[in-house]
């Protein structure tokens, strides 16, 4: 069966039984029908528990797995009679129609009901574009109607949540009054006001942090702010319901949050701080994920998340899959079910790389081979005994195929290593320059000390220094296959160049976006995007969304 027939066959329980096991009450949600809902009291409280972050090797065109293994993981606490709850990202409609796909895992590892999940869910995309554009209607409102502020440059962008090529450079003001300007779209996943929900603390602070967001500048350089126009009131109105997390569960009945969806190549890339941290104060072991590799979703869950909410994660899981080990040792894609114990070896270099980078952060990780039907023994035992042989944990896990019972092995893993200290090292310090912090990042986790600054990038860092705003952390854009900013240096290339193309104030957000090499905040669809192969009947069937 494909993922959407597993799905749609799945026992959903009516969404109060999830909330009950989670101690939430009829009076701490709002209900959209009997399968999903919001939590209004998203502060509650009921217990302290460990907290666990699923990331994984540079992904490929093959897959990698990483949310499947995240809800299988769960469901496996689950079989073992542990109190659990998973924190997890909303999924892009650009993705969704694009190649990547949804978010809401595989097989008979995924939440629950997966088609209102991927498409407009509870509608917070949505929420958050009209803010975020809300925001630029005014701001060119106030230009046509005298620029009492005396606006020059504008540095704030429009955004959509849909894969658009062409909207990356457009002309607008182009009506009677107004002057003309040159602007880019970004996609919703990637806008400021996403990583503002996802990391505002409480309904306050998203206030402030929205009113904090860097619109402008004066010709003499003199920064603008959105409480400079009063968007801010008006703004948090359209997010007065977004910033409430959302229930639902995976299909072996775990209670799952879902909220925000920063992507990890182009933004911070993990779920809300409100929807983590309710997770922690309502379960024995809170399971999140990081997009793509550890070298983008993991790093910035620490070096940003966990730093402004003081998270402490207990364990973390690496995920790899042969079919990618193959790809990262120059294997073709299309022989990638063939036995070829030569590929792997090659290929390990990369899960090494990520091994080294999670060694820096000095939490307990577990390294997990998520499983294939066509996966070959051998190569299964080969990259077994090289991680066992680097003194690392290591688990296979077949979720996709048995869901949680396909990770009960991993599950005890992960529950031992949470028994272990831990104590979070941060890889840069606030107090570092913005180049130090660069430079930190790109030895400790790139693998580099080649770093190039394009004249953009410098003119940029000087302004981060006028206006005193070097102390805040590095969101870094990057592509996500290769551990450099090169798509094509596959594995673990060494002794290559960092381009910093430029460096972008999210002043609301608290961070600093280092773009490397080519990456564009808006991306486009492939030739053959998802949405040219789905259909929907009279009956509203759906069909080819996965």
């Amino acid at each position: 069966m494909t993922d959407i027939e597993i799905a749609r066959n799945a026992k959903i329980l009516n969404i109060k039984k999830i909330a009950n096991a989670i101690k939430l009450k009829k009076c701490d949600l709002f209900f959209y029908g009997n399968k999903f809902a919001k939590i209004i009291n998203y502060k509650k409280k009921t217990k302290s528990g460990k907290l666990i972050l699923v990331t994984a090797i540079n992904p490929t065109s093959s897959g990698i797995g990483k949310t499947t293994v995240s809800i299988g993981l769960a469901d496996a606490f689950k079989i073992l009679k542990k109190s659990v709850c998973l924190s997890l990202r909303e999924p892009s409609l650009g993705p969704v129609f694009g190649i990547k796909g949804g978010a809401t895992g595989g097989g008979y590892s995924q939440i629950v009901p997966m088609e209102d999940i991927n498409l407009h869910f509870t509608g917070d995309f949505h929420a958050i574009t009209s803010a975020n554009n809300l925001l630029s209607s005014l701001i060119d409102n106030h230009i046509f109607q005298g620029n009492e502020l005396k606006i020059d440059k504008v540095v704030f962008k429009r955004c959509l949540d849909v894969n658009d090529r062409a909207l990356r450079n457009v002309k607008v003001s182009l009506s009677k009054g107004l002057k003309p300007r040159d602007e880019e779209f970004t996609i919703t996943a990637a806008s400021e006001i996403m990583a503002i929900l996802s990391l505002a603390s409480d309904f306050e602070d998203l206030k402030i942090r929205l009113g904090n967001i860097l619109i402008g500048f004066t010709k003499n350089n003199k920064p603008i702010y959105a409480k400079d126009i009063n968007a801010q009131e008006s703004m948090t109105i359209l997010l007065k319901d977004a910033i409430k997390p959302n229930l639902v569960q995976t299909i072996g009945n775990v209670p799952a949050v879902v909220h925000c969806g920063p992507f990890a190549n182009i933004a911070h890339g993990c779920s809300s701080l409100i929807a983590t941290n309710f997770a922690i104060n309502n379960s024995n072991y809170a399971i999140t994920e990081a997009g793509f590799g550890s070298d983008l979703g993991a790093e910035k869950f620490f070096n940003i998340v966990c730093r402004k909410g003081g998270l402490k994660p207990n364990c973390v899981v690496l995920v790899a899959t042969l079919r990618a080990l193959k790809l990262h040792g120059g294997e073709l894609k299309e022989n990638l079910s063939n036995l070829n114990l030569d590929a792997i070896e090659k290929g390990l270099c990369n899960l090494d790389a990520h091994i080294k980078i999670l060694k820096n952060f000095n939490i307990p990780f577990v390294v997990t081979l998520n499983l294939f039907k066509d996966d070959n023994k051998d190569e299964i035992e080969l990259v077994k005994n090289h991680v066992i042989q680097l003194g690392v944990c290591f688990e296979t896990c077949n979720v996709w195929e048995q869901g949680g019972k396909g990770a009960i092995n991993l599950a005890k893993q992960v529950i031992k290593q949470c028994e272990k200290p831990s104590s979070l090292n941060y890889l840069y310090n606030l107090e570092d320059s913005v180049k130090e912090k660069i430079k930190k990042l790109a030895k400790k986790v790139y693998g580099t000390s080649k770093i190039l600054y394009s004249e953009q990038a410098i003119k940029s860092l000087k302004l981060i220094d006028k206006l005193n705003l070097s102390n805040y952390p590095i969101c870094v854009a990057k592509t996500q296959y290769s551990l450099s900013d090169n798509l094509k240096l596959i594995g673990n290339p060494k002794d290559f160049e960092l381009t910093v193309r430029d460096i972008e104030i999210r002043n609301g957000a608290e961070f600093l976006v280092v773009l490397l090499g080519n990456m564009l905040l808006m991306p486009g669809l492939s030739k053959t995007p998802a949405a040219n192969n789905m259909k929907i009947d009279c009956n509203e069937k759906i069909e080819g969304l996965f």
